[in-house]
């Protein structure tokens, strides 16, 4: 799904071609053609590794859109899943880049935290991976107490298990070597390039959208946007390690904060109605079968562009309404597809032995990269 067409001078790399384009499902006219509700469950198939964020960012631009504000509830549960999205996005990409420079035994360790993680999305959603959670207007269910339980005690616990792991590598010798001084990139090359996320953030820019343009509960929570200045792949990595730990911080605030109330708008012409007036009324029926039908219907005319800070980077859904119950226009800035755009600059010059490393340090996802 990606290649690189490399022209070698020995080991050493002296042009580099990215040829992307293999794994085209043509998902922005996929969303013109559905509801905005029965797209839902194509933003899970997109950063596949944390559906869950694209599933809040397609919501949330929806709900600019059509003017709706959901219950804080329901924005304390989809900030704190969020979180745990990034870890399990940032778990994947530890475990498979260490694994491709040698160390076998931080990918199993790593999946193994991962399946802790999965447990938890199953519990609250009914899903361990394509999770749909998330819907217009609010969350499709409320947290159980169990879930309470899994989020708090993973919360607490995981953050010894990122010191365990940086014991081993922050100074292990293999690990350094392949990664220091590799795919360095200046503040204004990853300005110039549009890179986003940690991979921003690794050469020293400190830009993070839920401290740049706060969305969500963002704005009322305590934790930091690590930054490191060095700009090569070790930096990335010390950026994406930090990542994990303030994402715990964060869940373990928005456990406190929450309080109990509504999860979803109370409007069927704005979000789906509650089963139990789906099962025991006439009237719950026909709004549940008018919202699947046609959903809601932002104004002809609206527009809107919501992004989010996704474990890769900035992305951003943006809708233009005609007034039905699909997008007339729906676009999809992916921080995969713009964060590849980094990847020439990086191989050019690097020996053969560093691709690997390279490839992974971005942390692309072809899924959404290919729109």
């Amino acid at each position: 799904v990606l290649r690189c067409a490399v022209k070698l001078d020995g080991e050493r790399i002296e042009k580099c071609v990215l040829d992307i384009g293999y794994l085209h499902r043509g998902i922005e006219k996929l969303a013109e053609a559905k509801t905005y509700q029965e797209f839902m469950p194509y933003t899970d198939r997109m950063d596949y590794l944390s559906p869950y964020s694209t599933n809040v960012g397609w919501c949330l631009a929806v709900e600019k859109a059509a003017g709706i504000a959901i219950p804080d509830r329901a924005a304390w549960i989809r900030t704190m899943m969020c979180e745990l999205a990034r870890i399990s996005s940032h778990l994947l990409w530890l475990g498979v880049g260490l694994m491709d420079a040698g160390a076998v035994s931080v990918f199993l360790w790593t999946f193994e935290q991962r399946e802790n993680i999965y447990t938890i999305f199953d519990e609250v959603a009914g899903a361990r991976f394509t999770v749909s959670h998330s819907r217009i207007g609010g969350v499709a269910t409320d947290l159980s107490p169990k879930a309470i339980h899994l989020l708090d005690s993973f919360s607490k616990d995981f953050p010894k298990v990122v010191e365990g792991w940086e014991k081993l590598l922050n100074r292990n010798r293999i690990w350094i070597d392949r990664s220091q001084g590799v795919g360095v990139l200046s503040p204004e090359e990853v300005v110039a390039l549009g890179m986003t996320g940690p991979n921003l953030r690794g050469s020293g820019i400190a830009h993070d959208m839920r401290t740049f343009e706060p969305y969500l509960k963002y704005s009322e929570l305590d934790f930091d946007v690590p930054i490191r200045t060095e700009g090569d792949s070790l930096a990335r990595y010390f950026v994406r390690i930090a990542e994990l730990k303030e994402s715990c911080k964060i869940i373990q605030q928005c456990l406190q904060a929450m309080q109990p109330g509504p999860i979803r708008v109370d409007d069927a012409k704005r979000s789906y109605p509650s089963k139990d007036e789906v099962y025991y009324s006439m009237e719950g029926m026909i709004h549940d079968f008018m919202y699947t039908s046609e959903g809601v219907t932002p104004p002809r005319g609206a527009r809107s562009y919501h992004a989010i800070e996704a474990p890769k980077g900035e992305l951003g859904f943006m809708i233009e309404s005609d007034g039905t119950g699909h997008p007339w226009r729906a676009h999809l800035n992916s921080p995969s597809f713009t964060n590849l755009q980094g990847l020439e600059s990086m191989l050019e010059g690097a020996v053969m032995g560093d691709m690997v490393i390279l490839i992974g340090t971005i942390d692309p996802v072809m899924g959404e990269a290919d729109k």
